[in-house]
């Protein structure tokens, strides 16, 4: 059953109490205005990874000597990896710093064994180098959420149910605070249940993983590089 953006936002007022459920509507401006928060509370949620439960596999093909590609409403970037056939390579997440700034020759077109993911708007943009130099299937896990709905969006086509209603009751805070009223305690409370719940839900995988020349991890450097042959993941 579809779940709009509408329905979402009628019934965080009412569980706001800034608008009394059976005795009032929520007007044209009211509802303007939750549009307005709604989107404003997605955003901030999109900075906060610990409270976007939902890690999804998102799939693209490389261009030959293209390295950047935007990836819309990516969030948070868990694991990158490329096929060739049946075959999956590992790729190394690298530094900013790491990837921009240190010594490397840029026209060079291989296998793109590392990669930086920055945040855009509505999305992110993935580097990748070696640049690429055929059609690579990349096959990205990480975290995707909404940044920006209208009245009509279908919520439950992004989000489970339990999620909408955690956003239904961050929503209602907010419009307290917009209001200048009180959010119930016991909305509160419910609230801060939930948003706990929510915080153990598919946490980032934070093991570390060590290099070293005598296992088969594979770790990108010049003398793997002369190497012969491909490191599968």
């Amino acid at each position: 059953m579809a779940y709009t953006a509408l329905q979402l936002i009628t019934r965080a007022y009412y569980l706001s109490q800034v608008v009394s459920r059976g005795l009032q509507t929520v007007s044209g401006e009211q509802v303007t205005d939750g549009e307005y928060l709604l989107n404003a509370l997605l955003d901030v949620k999109a900075s906060d990874l610990h409270l976007i439960p939902y890690f999804q596999e998102y799939d693209f093909n490389t261009v030959a000597g293209t390295e950047s590609y935007f990836v819309p409403n990516l969030v948070y970037a868990d694991s990158v990896t490329f096929n060739i056939g049946v075959v999956r390579y590992s790729m190394i997440d690298m530094t900013r710093k790491g990837y921009f700034s240190t010594p490397r020759v840029d026209n060079v077109q291989s296998l793109p064994f590392s990669y930086r993911v920055e945040r855009k708007l509505d999305g992110s943009q993935i580097y990748l180098y070696f640049v690429p130099a055929d059609i690579y299937a990349i096959k990205i896990w990480g975290k995707f959420g909404l940044t920006d709905v209208t009245l009509t969006t279908d919520l439950s086509l992004t989000y489970d149910k339990f999620y909408i209603e955690y956003l239904r009751y961050a929503l209602a805070e907010y419009i307290c605070a917009e209001y200048g009223a009180t959010f119930p305690d016991e909305s509160k409370a419910k609230y801060m249940e939930i948003r706990k719940k929510l915080m153990m839900i598919s946490p980032a995988d934070l093991s570390i993983q060590k290099r070293t020349y005598f296992s088969r991890q594979p770790a990108l450097d010049w003398q793997l590089i002369n190497l012969p042959g491909w490191v599968p993941f």
